[in-house]
């Protein structure tokens, strides 16, 4: 019997999700918000966690620590090939099953096994996916300094944050706008939050 733990910050997918996994006899499924503060269930026993890619966080160094400071390496992350970024730190990461949230129930049980058994599972469609998030054209500077735009930091705010003038901040905003191809600050930032780089 494998034991599986189910995150996800949306319960009705979390319940589904349980229901799907739950179908297979071989598999005994527990679920678990990752805002919940201690589980329903006792998960000190779980065989692999199967975890919904946007709940991974951390730093950039070390996404998903939470999950893996608990389960180790034995994660399949959900997630899409549109969200390469996303694809990209679960795979840095250390998880070992990465599966398409398009895939078949069988692909998803599938990777549950392998994983179980210290394998690795990458989704087909996955593939090119996480190649091109090893694209990601901005440098961690150009990054950061999108990401305080995105929260509604003025220049000089980013700056004085930053401890940079402002000139090379509106430097680094107008690269990281040629370098996703956007069509200003506003058109960057949703280029790189779509593509789960943030």
């Amino acid at each position: 019997m494998v034991r599986v733990l189910v995150v996800h910050d949306e319960g009705l997918l979390r319940s589904a999700l349980v229901q799907l996994l739950g179908s297979d006899e071989g598999l005994e499924v527990m679920s678990l918000s990752p805002r919940a503060d201690v589980p329903d269930h006792d998960t000190s026993s779980t065989d692999v966690c199967v975890v919904d890619g946007d709940c991974l966080e951390g730093s950039e160094a070390a996404p998903g620590a939470p999950f893996r400071a608990r389960w180790g390496d034995r994660l399949v992350v959900l997630t899409t090939p549109e969200r390469p970024g996303v694809l990209r730190r679960a795979f840095d990461g250390g998880a070992l099953g990465l599966v398409d949230k398009d895939a078949s129930a069988e692909r998803l049980i599938t990777a549950v096994y392998r994983v179980a058994k210290g394998e690795r599972y990458l989704d087909e469609p996955l593939t090119v996916a996480l190649l091109e998030g090893a694209e990601m054209p901005l440098t961690t500077r150009e990054l950061g300094v999108l990401s305080l735009a995105a929260r509604g930091a003025p220049v000089a705010e980013i700056a004085a944050r930053l401890h940079l003038s402002r000139g090379t901040v509106r430097n680094y905003l107008a690269t990281a706008i040629r370098k996703v191809g956007a069509r200003n600050r506003v058109d960057a930032i949703r280029i790189v939050q779509d593509a789960g780089w943030t």
